[in-house]
C-alpha cells in the first residue's frame, strides 16, 4: 500500500467514524425525544436504528484492522488507528444505551403517569453535549476540547448519583409510583453511562493527539510523535 494510498484510507477511517459518531449521537437524542413526548413510534426508530450502528461498528474494526495488518503503521499513525478501533466500539455503546432508554420509555408509556422530581433532559442534554464535544474533539486534534469532557462527567455524575437519592425517596414514600421512578432511574443511569462513553472518546483522542493515556485520571506518557 503506497503512502497516498495509506493516507486515503486513514481518512475514509475517520470519515466512517464521524458518520457512525452521528448515528450514535442521534439515538441518544431520539430516546429522549421519545421520553419527553412518551412517543412509541420515535422509540421504534432508535430499536430498528440498532442494526445500522451495529454494521458501521463491523465495517469500521475490519478497515482499522486492515490498515494495522498491511501498512504496519508507527508513531502517530499507529495511535489514531488504535484511538479509533477503541472509539468505535464506545459509540457502538453509546447507540446500546439509547436503545436501553427507549425500552424504558416503552415501559413508561404503559404506566400511569406520574410527574416526578427529576430532571432527565437536562441530564440527556449534558450527556449528549459530551459525545458531540468529544467527537468535534476528534475531529480536529483538539486535546484541549477532549480535556474539557473530561472535566463535564463530574457533572454527570452528580446528576446520576441526585436521581439515585431522589428516586429512592419517591419509591420509599410513594410505592404505588414506584416502578415509574424505576424506570427513570435506569434512564439516568444509562444517562451516565453515554457520559462515560463520551469520556473514554476523550481520552481516546488526547492518547492520539499527545501520546498520553489518561485513563484512571493517570497521564502516562508513550513517547514518539
Amino acid at each position: 500500500m503506497t503512502r497516498t494510498r495509506f493516507q486515503h484510507e486513514l481518512d475514509r477511517l475517520k470519515q466512517n467514524l464521524l458518520a457512525m459518531a452521528g448515528m450514535s449521537e442521534q439515538a441518544v437524542q431520539r430516546a429522549m425525544e421519545a421520553y419527553g413526548s412518551r412517543d412509541s413510534k420515535v422509540c421504534r426508530l432508535v430499536l430498528t436504528g440498532e442494526a445500522s450502528i451495529n454494521l458501521a461498528e463491523r465495517e469500521i474494526d475490519d478497515l482499522a484492522l486492515e490498515l494495522l495488518a498491511m501498512q504496519q503503521p508507527m508513531a502517530v499513525d499507529l495511535r489514531f488507528i488504535l484511538a479509533g478501533i477503541k472509539i468505535n466500539a464506545d459509540l457502538e455503546r453509546v447507540g446500546d444505551q439509547a436503545v436501553n432508554i427507549a425500552e424504558r420509555v416503552m415501559r413508561l408509556i404503559t404506566l400511569p403517569p406520574a410527574d416526578l422530581p427529576l430532571d432527565l433532559p437536562r441530564t440527556g442534554f449534558l450527556a449528549s453535549l459530551m459525545v458531540r464535544q468529544a467527537i468535534e474533539a476528534f475531529v480536529r486534534g483538539d486535546a484541549a476540547l477532549a480535556r474539557a469532557v473530561l472535566q463535564m462527567d463530574d457533572q454527570v455524575d452528580a446528576m446520576n448519583d441526585e436521581a439515585y437519592v431522589t428516586m429512592s425517596r419517591v419509591m420509599r414514600d410513594t410505592p404505588q409510583y414506584a416502578e415509574q421512578a424505576l424506570n427513570l432511574l435506569l434512564i439516568s443511569r444509562n444517562l451516565e453511562r453515554v457520559a462515560d462513553h463520551a469520556t473514554n472518546i476523550a481520552e481516546d483522542v488526547i492518547f492520539w493527539v499527545q501520546g498520553a493515556n489518561v485513563r484512571h485520571g493517570v497521564q502516562v506518557s508513550t513517547g514518539g510523535s
